[in-house]
């Protein structure tokens, strides 16, 4: 874990690009060999941070759509662990916009599963509760999980500091238009 945190602080603070695997050894208390003994290379870094970021978001919007209440609350809460996962260090860093680049081209992968298995959870909470009476679908579950993680994703742009009350927003309008 002192790994990734160091190397995230590096990324952060100095882009992808410009941090070396020297860096990350440095911020992390280590010596490069002892590094790479841990990681093959700064890909391998990014992706393991990739996927703990997916999984630490993965459990927090779960445990949001545990919750009971109006649809709006809920979404709104869930919709919080996403804005709340993005530390302010990436979206306020000078090198945050290539960071998020970076992340983008080289974990496609990691992306592709960590989004599908968010919408599982989404998928999970809709049909949950339309079934239980809570919710009204006039679309399948999984094509309005779909567009909601879509438009949460779209709501992520400059300037950055928005991206939270975009959420909230969000939140408010479809878990309205949702409420049985």
């Amino acid at each position: 874990m002192a790994i990734l945190e160091a190397a995230f602080e590096q990324f952060a603070a100095y882009g992808y690009r410009r941090t070396s695997m020297e860096d990350i050894a440095r911020a992390a208390g280590m010596s490069r060999p002892a590094l790479y003994m841990h990681f093959a290379g700064k890909e391998a870094i990014l992706r393991a941070l990739v996927g703990l970021y997916y999984a630490r978001l993965g459990e927090a919007v779960a445990q949001a759509l545990a919750r009971t209440g109006p649809p709006e609350a809920v979404l709104e809460a869930a919709l919080a662990c996403h804005a709340a996962a993005i530390p302010a260090a990436v979206l306020r860093a000078p090198h945050g916009e290539e960071l998020l680049d970076s992340t983008s081209a080289i974990c496609g992968d990691v992306f592709q599963e960590g989004e599908a298995r968010l919408a599982e959870r989404y998928v999970a909470w809709l049909t949950r509760e339309a079934a239980a009476g809570r919710l009204r679908l006039e679309e399948a579950p999984a094509l309005v999980a779909e567009t909601l993680l879509a438009a949460a994703k779209g709501a992520k742009r400059p300037p950055y500091e928005a991206y939270p009350e975009r959420l909230r927003l969000l939140a408010r309008m479809i878990g309205r238009g949702l409420r049985a």
